[in-house]
C-alpha cells in the first residue's frame, strides 16, 4: 500500500491522546460490604468487569477512529489492484508530446499520421476525470512555450483540433525532458507521458542524462506511426553559384536534389521560378536513395530584391517540394570615392565614367579627411586611396563591420609605415614591406598564380579565351603579410599578393597591393584594368542575403540598417510583427521564423532587406527508430520509470487502462471511521448507564 499523501501520517500521533486521556480517567470503585447479601457482591464484579470490557472497547474505538481519518487523509492507494469504484479515484497527470514536423503529414490508408496523432490524444484526453489535469507539448514549440498542468481539458482538446503540420523540426529528446520536468513536480498518483510521432532517428539528437528526481512512478507511453517506405522526393540544397549580379545578366543556381524512396523514380520536372515567373525547366531521373546535383540558369529582368524558388511536383511529402533563396540586384551603386591626390584617381574616374557604367554606377568624390564626418551608410561601397595615415578611420570601420565593401588601393605617395597604419586601424593586423621599385623598367613583378574561380573574374573571359590574364608589369607594390585573413585572388611571382580579400566582421575588403598610378605600374592601363575593377565594385556592393541556410525555427541574424523604433516584418503568409531597434546595430537576432518563403525587413517607407527561410531537409530521410532502439535510448538519458509501447494494432485506451494503476481507499477508510464513530457513541452511552447504576 501506498499512501499520496505521506506527510499527513504524522497526524498517527493523535492517537495516543485516547490513550492518555484513559490512563488519567481510570476510576476505583469504592468498596462496600453487605454482609448478609453475598449474591450481590458477586452481581458487583460482573457489573465492574462488564464497564472495564466496555472502557477499552471504547478506547480501541477512539484510536481505531483517528487512525482511519488520519490514513483517509493520507490517500491510501493499492498498487496493481483495481477494485470496483477505487479506480477512478486515483488523480492522473497527463502530458501529451505531439509531433507535427511535416515528416508526420505523409497520408495512410486512414488519413495523414498527424490527424491519427490528434484523435488518439484526444480519445486519452476525453477519458480523463474532471480531477484530472493535463497539457500539451508541440514538437515544433517545445523550446519556446511555457507548458503546465491544467484541469481545463476541453481547451486542451481544442488546441489539438486547431493545431496543424509544422516546418519546424522539433527535438522530441527536448519535449520529452520537458514533459518529464512537468510530471515529476505533479502530486497526482498516476503521472503519465505520451509520445506519439514518427521517431525518425534525427528526431532524437543531443541526448544527455536527465538531472531529474520524481521519474520512478512515471509511465511513458509511445504511440508509434508510419515508419513504412513511402514516394518522396526531396530539394536538399539551392545555391546561388552566381555572385555577382546584374540586371539583364543570366544568374546560375546549383541544387541538390535527393529521392527518398525505396524505388527509381523517372521524368521529375525541376521548375525555376524568378520573382513568380518561370525562368527555366528541367527533366531528371533519380535511383533510390540516390542525390542528383543539377544547374540552373534564369535571366533577371529587374533590379532590387530578387525572390527566386525551385520547385518539383507534389509527392507524399508537399513541404519539402519548395526550396527558397533571395539575392539583391542594385538599380544603380553608389560609390564614395575617398582619396588625398587627384591623380590618384584619374584612371578609376575614367571607368567609373565611362558609358558602360553611365546609369549603373553613382560616385560621389571626397577627400579622405571627411570620413570622420560624412554618412557612409548611404553608399553601397567605398573606394579608398590613402596618400598618408592622419584621417580618423573609425567610422570606416565601423561601416565595414556592419557590412559594407570596401576596395582599397595605396596613394601614389604613401608609404609602408603609413599604409600599415591605416590597416590597423581597419582592425586588418599585418606587416607591410615595401618590393621594387618607382618607375623602374626591370626586376617587376607579374601575375604568376589566379583564382579564377573567385566571382571579381565571373563572365570577364571569353569560352575561348578562359583563363587568360595579359599581366601587367607590376614596377613598385607592398606585400601584405597576412596569412591568417588574407585571401589571395591574385599572386604575383614574388609570392605577395596582387589583390587580396579580408572579411571584416560583417564586411568585405579587397586591397590591391599597387596604386592605380603608371609610376607603380602598367596595370590602369591594361586591359584587365577595367573589367577587374568593375567586377569588384559590383562584388562588394552585392546584398549578402543569398544565404540557404536559414532554417525555419533557428535564430537568424537579420539586416535592419542603420534605423531606430519599430521595423516590420512581413511573413510568408502575409501577417506582421514589429521589432523596436535602438539604432546601435545594423542587425537583428529574429527568432521566430515558423513558415517557409519570403521575409521582407521594412521601416515606415522602405524596404530594408529580405531573406528566405527554408524547413530542415533532414524530415525528409525515411530513417526510423525501432521499439527497441527507444528503449535504448530511454536508457541512455536514465529513465527509470515504467516504459510502455503501443502498438499500431493495439486499442490504445485499453492497454493504458490495463497498465494504470491506483485503487485509492481513503473513502472506504472514511466510511469505517463513520461506522466506528457510532458505535463508539452506542458503546460510551452504555457505559456510561452502566457506571451510573452502579455508584448508585
Amino acid at each position: 500500500m501506498l499512501f499520496l499523501n505521506p506527510t499527513i501520517l504524522f497526524g498517527l500521533l493523535a492517537a495516543a491522546i485516547p490513550v492518555l486521556i484513559h490512563m488519567l480517567n481510570l476510576r476505583k470503585l469504592k468498596k462496600t460490604d453487605f454482609s448478609t447479601l453475598k449474591f450481590l457482591k458477586e452481581l458487583q464484579k460482573s457489573k465492574i468487569r462488564k464497564i472495564k470490557f466496555k472502557q477499552w472497547l471504547l478506547l480501541a474505538l477512539r484510536v481505531l477512529i483517528i487512525l482511519f481519518t488520519v490514513f483517509a487523509f493520507a490517500r491510501p492507494t493499492l498498487k496493481g489492484i483495481a477494485l470496483a469504484g477505487t479506480t477512478s479515484a486515483s488523480k492522473t497527470s497527463a502530458v501529451f508530446i505531439l509531433d507535427d514536423s511535416f515528416s508526420m503529414s505523409l497520408v495512410e490508408s486512414n488519413g495523414s499520421l498527424f490527424n491519427m496523432a490528434k484523435s488518439e490524444i484526444i480519445k486519452i484526453l476525453s477519458s480523463l476525470k474532471v480531477s484530472d489535469d493535463a497539457e500539451i507539448i508541440l514538437g515544433s514549440k517545445s523550446k519556446k512555450i511555457e507548458s503546465k498542468l491544467t484541469k481545463n481539458i476541453s481547451s486542451l482538446i481544442n488546441k489539438i483540433k486547431e493545431s496543424e503540420i509544422s516546418p519546424i523540426s522539433g527535438n522530441i529528446n527536448e519535449a520529452i525532458e520537458k514533459g518529464l520536468t512537468i510530471l515529476s513536480t505533479s502530486k497526482n498518483f498516476n503521472k503519465e507521458l505520451y509520445v506519439l510521432s514518427d521517431f525518425q532517428k534525427e528526431s532524437i539528437n543531443n541526448i544527455s542524462p536527465l538531472k531529474l528526481t520524481g521519474l520512478k512512478n512515471i509511465r511513458l507511453f509511445t504511440i508509434k506511426y508510419g515508419g513504412i517506405n513511402f514516394q518522396n522526393i526531396g530539394i536538399d540544397k539551392l545555391t546561388l553559384r552566381t555572385q555577382i549580379f546584374e540586371k539583364n545578366k543570366p544568374i546560375v543556381f546549383n541544387t541538390e536534389l535527393t529521392n527518398y524512396s525505396p524505388e527509381n523514380i523517372k521524368d521529375i520536372i525541376v521548375s525555376l521560378f524568378i520573382n513568380g515567373d518561370r525562368k527555366s525547366q528541367k527533366n531528371i531521373n533519380l535511383n533510390a536513395g540516390a542525390t542528383a546535383a543539377i544547374e540552373l540558369t534564369g535571366e533577371v529582368n529587374s533590379s532590387g530584391f530578387i525572390n527566386a524558388f525551385l520547385e518539383i511536383e507534389d509527392d507524399n511529402i508537399s513541404l519539402d517540394n519548395r526550396r527558397y533563396i533571395n539575392f539583391y540586384i542594385p538599380s544603380k551603386i553608389n560609390v564614395g570615392l575617398f582619396y588625398d591626390d587627384l591623380a590618384d584617381i584619374q584612371f578609376i574616374n575614367a571607368v567609373l565614367n565611362s558609358s558602360k557604367n553611365k546609369g549603373e554606377i553613382n560616385t560621389v568624390e571626397y577627400k579622405t579627411k571627411q570620413l570622420a564626418s560624412i554618412n557612409l551608410s548611404i553608399f553601397d561601397l567605398i573606394i579608398f586611396i590613402p596618400a598618408n595615415n592622419s584621417t580618423n578611420l573609425n567610422r570606416l570601420k565601423d561601416y565595414i563591420n556592419s557590412g559594407g565593401g570596401l576596395l582599397l588601393f595605396p596613394g601614389n605617395s604613401i608609404n609602408k609605415n603609413s599604409f600599415n597604419n591605416i590597416l590597423s586601424s581597419l582592425n586588418i593586423i599585418a606587416k607591410v614591406t615595401a618590393y621594387g621599385k618607382k618607375l623602374a623598367n626591370e626586376n617587376y613583378a607579374t601575375f604568376y598564380k589566379v583564382d579564377f574561380e573567385h566571382p571579381v573574374f565571373e563572365n570577364i573571359f571569353s569560352k575561348k579565351n578562359k583563363n587568360e590574364i595579359d599581366s601587367p608589369n607590376i614596377l613598385y607594390h607592398f606585400n601584405i603579410n597576412n596569412i591568417e585573413i588574407v585571401k589571395k585572388i591574385i599572386a604575383l611571382n614574388d609570392n605577395s599578393s596582387f589583390l587580396s580579400e579580408i572579411k571584416i566582421g560583417e564586411g568585405k575588403v579587397l586591397i590591391f597591393n599597387t596604386a592605380p598610378s603608371l609610376e607603380w605600374s602598367n596595370f590602369p592601363i591594361k586591359g584587365i584594368f577595367a573589367p577587374l575593377l568593375n567586377k569588384s565594385i559590383f562584388y562588394l556592393s552585392a546584398e549578402n542575403n543569398s544565404i540557404d541556410n536559414y532554417i525555419t525555427g533557428n535564430k537568424i541574424k537579420v539586416k535592419a540598417g542603420n534605423n531606430n523604433g519599430l521595423i516590420e516584418i512581413i511573413k510568408p503568409n502575409k501577417n506582421s510583427e514589429f521589432i523596436t531597434l535602438d539604432g546601435k546595430s545594423n542587425y537583428i537576432n529574429y527568432n521566430s521564423a515558423d513558415q517557409t518563403g519570403f521575409y521582407t525587413v521594412r521601416n515606415k517607407k522602405d524596404t530594408i532587406s529580405v531573406f528566405s527561410v527554408n524547413a530542415n531537409p533532414i524530415e525528409s530521410e525515411q530513417k526510423y527508430l525501432t521499439k527497441d532502439q527507444i528503449k535504448e535510448y530511454l536508457d541512455k538519458i536514465n529513465f527509470i520509470g515504467k516504459y510502455i509501447h503501443i502498438g499500431k494494432n493495439e486499442k490504445a485506451l485499453t492497454v493504458i487502462q490495463q497498465a494504470r494503476f491506483g485503487s485509492e481507499l481513503w473513502k472506504i477508510f472514511i466510511i469505517i471511521a463513520l461506522v466506528l464513530a457510532l458505535i463508539e457513541m452506542l458503546v460510551s452511552k452504555s457505559s456510561r448507564r452502566d457506571i451510573t447504576e452502579i455508584t448508585k
